[in-house]
């Protein structure tokens, strides 16, 4: 049996996968984004009307292996990955991951795992090693069974800048003033924020606290930690909805480290911990019917049994401890 057999097989899949065709109908779904992301944190993937969920949900869609480099290409002008030669991947989507767009309430997007092709020569439906996603997934799962449930747990807290859009629509500045921490930069953006965690609620982020960092139109809006693959999907949601936010208001969504000189750059600290036990708890978020599936607005919930910090962030700093388990 091929990995992408053993996939669409899992237990229990059939089920969500028709509890999805009923939340279509009590939502009104009428597309479905079906997205993965590559390398570089990009979204990329394809739509499809509703119609054809249960044949997507098996068949799974296709799309060139090198959308998980973005299609990009290095300096001579070749694709980089791989060549127009090869393959199409399949794409078969998660259903525990179905959630509705809050901006456009016909639409929803499902995460999906990457195989190689069915028709390959050589790993016919395997795994595609490209797919970050599902690369965090394999390993975590491994991880899980090799030290008897220990599992790690995500919090991330993300900071990026608004910017200002010039009369030739690129960026022209941040949007406030480089203050840290003061309450009246972010009331200047409060607009911008409370759409952010509208939409944010509506797909299953549990948002805690935000603040104004020390550089022109930089915010960091976290939400609560959780099981490691969640909380990487949340973080790709946050930054879709910092996209769509930011073409409601007529600025920019900034996710580079450093768009201007002169001040502060932003990062992400990952705040990583080990953990044994617990279940999963639903978070309705306030929803008398949740706008998705039940995997999207779920928690891992339980008081620590066994735990080992670790806490890093993209400036490339080392983690401040390392638990042994890791190294067993």
């Amino acid at each position: 049996m091929t990995d992408i057999e053993r996939h669409v097989s899992e237990s229990g899949r059939d089920e969500r996968v028709k509890a999805v065709r009923e939340k279509i109908r009590e939502l009104g779904i009428t597309y479905i984004y079906y997205q993965f992301v590559s390398v570089t944190g990009r979204i990329v993937g394809k739509g499809v009307p509703a119609d054809h969920w249960e044949q997507i949900a098996e068949r799974g869609f296709q799309l060139v292996y090198g959308s998980t480099a973005n299609l990009y290409t290095d300096r001579h002008g070749d694709y980089i990955g791989y060549g127009p030669e090869a393959s199409e991947l399949v794409g078969i989507p998660d259903p525990e991951t179905f959630c509705q767009l809050p901006w456009d309430k016909r639409v929803a997007r499902v995460f999906c795992t990457c195989f190689r092709n069915r028709e390959e020569q050589e790993n016919p439906g395997g795994h595609l090693t490209s797919d970050c996603r599902g690369n965090l997934r394999i390993l975590h799962d491994e991880f899980q069974k090799k030290y008897d449930g220990l599992h790690l747990r995500a919090g991330t807290e993300p900071e990026m800048m608004w910017l200002k859009k010039g009369e030739d629509g690129l960026p022209d500045g941040g949007f406030s003033k480089p203050n840290c921490y003061h309450i009246d930069q972010f009331e200047s953006l409060r607009p911008v924020f409370m759409k952010v965690l509208e939409y944010s609620r509506a797909m299953g982020l549990d948002m805690i606290q935000g603040d104004h960092e020390d550089a022109p139109g930089q915010l960091e809006l976290n939400w609560m930690f959780d099981d490691v693959l969640r909380n990487s999907d949340r973080l790709t949601t946050y930054r879709q909805i910092c996209a769509q936010v930011a073409r409601e208001h007529g600025l920019i969504a900034c996710f580079m480290s450093k768009p201007f000189m002169g001040v502060s750059a932003s990062g992400c600290h990952h705040n990583l911990s080990l953990w044994t036990g617990g279940e999963d708890s639903l978070n309705t978020l306030g929803h008398e019917s949740l706008p998705g599936m039940e995997g999207a607005f779920s928690y891992r919930k339980v008081a620590r049994t066994n735990s080992c910090p670790i806490r890093n962030s993209t400036s490339g700093s080392r983690a401040r401890s390392v638990c042994s388990a890791w190294a067993a």
